[in-house]
């Protein structure tokens, strides 16, 4: 396996978010009559990529609450995803390793979740094999619990929300001087029928959207953009961070049950798919409010182009 090089972005540190101390005074006072104390101390969760407010909230009582908050206005995207992941958490059926939704405001220019606080730290990085398997465990779990998607909930497939994605080799082809373009960008094309499937799947699972409880089971946050295609999506999404920090994730291909009759072109499909949509995105304009979000993608793009040309066999895979 080639070695990338160490993840360079600060791991737990990447986000520029909304501070307590940010929130408007009436915003201040609706969240602690919500929580039912008032707050005497906020630790913000700067992992991730967004600006919008996430912290533990301590209450005068030595309650722990997770309270996430996006403006309308200042911050629409984002609130939008705030919405987004309220309408998905609520359709969860019991039993899925995801914190619970408590209470939503949804007025004055505001959208504000709070959410279960869970006591549980980030997986570690570098991955270790112990926290990659327990992540694993819990993929299998939830793909089992919403297959199908719950009832009601209308959700775009993989194919439908990705589209667009195959398209980004174009640009690729532009900015990266790589062998077996051409291949990579024709894989990607033919992405749709390899990864459909009846599963609500995740699609965004990485070190800090997962949690590890002290009893070392995961749970997986921030349901914001869910779609429905293949069941083994997201744990083959969650290894490309594992295989960066040197982890064995062919082994996990070869023997985890999630995998049993996955065929390899379908990997092979999505790796080009995360690849294009990495090594693009990489050159894009870093935002004021995520200045590590080029170098996650970077490094990100480059995992996946190695590993996608040692399983593809190609002799040259270039540095991307």
């Amino acid at each position: 396996m080639s070695e990338a090089p160490s993840y360079p972005a600060p791991v737990g540190r990447t986000a520029r978010r909304l501070q307590w101390a940010h929130l408007p005074p009436f915003l201040r006072a609706e969240i602690e009559e919500r929580i039912g104390t008032p707050v005497a101390h906020a630790s913000s969760r700067d992992a991730g990529f967004t600006p919008g407010f996430a912290s533990v909230l301590e209450g005068a009582d030595g309650s722990l609450h997770f309270v996430k908050a996006a403006s309308t206005r200042a911050q629409r995207q984002f609130a939008e995803s705030y919405r987004e992941e309220a309408r998905k958490l609520a359709a969860l059926p019991d039993g899925v390793p995801a914190p619970r939704l408590l209470w939503v405001h949804d007025a004055d220019d505001w959208v504000v979740l709070g959410i279960e606080h869970v006591a549980a730290r980030a997986p570690h990085r570098p991955w270790t094999q112990d926290d990659l398997d327990a992540a694993l465990d819990a993929l299998a779990e939830v793909a089992r619990l919403l297959t199908p998607p719950p009832p009601g909930l209308e959700l775009a497939t993989l194919a439908d929300d990705l589209a667009d994605l195959p398209g980004l080799w174009d640009v690729v082809r532009t900015t990266h001087d790589l062998p077996h373009l051409d291949d990579a960008a024709a894989l990607a094309a033919g992405f749709a029928g390899l990864t459909a499937g009846s599963t609500m799947v995740h699609t965004d699972v990485r070190d800090d959207n997962l949690l590890v409880r002290d009893d070392g089971r995961v749970v997986l946050c921030d349901w914001n953009w869910p779609v429905v295609g293949a069941a083994w999506i997201d744990s083959a999404m969650l290894l490309v961070g594992p295989r960066g920090d040197g982890l064995d994730v062919e082994r996990v291909l070869a023997t985890h049950p999630t995998f049993a009759g996955v065929p390899a072109e379908a990997v092979d499909a999505l790796l080009a798919l995360m690849t294009g949509y990495f090594l693009k995105s990489a050159g894009d304009p870093v935002p004021p409010t995520s200045p590590h979000m080029r170098d996650h993608q970077r490094w990100q793009g480059q995992v996946c182009w190695t590993w996608l040309a040692e399983r593809r066999g190609w002799d040259e895979a270039g540095t991307a």
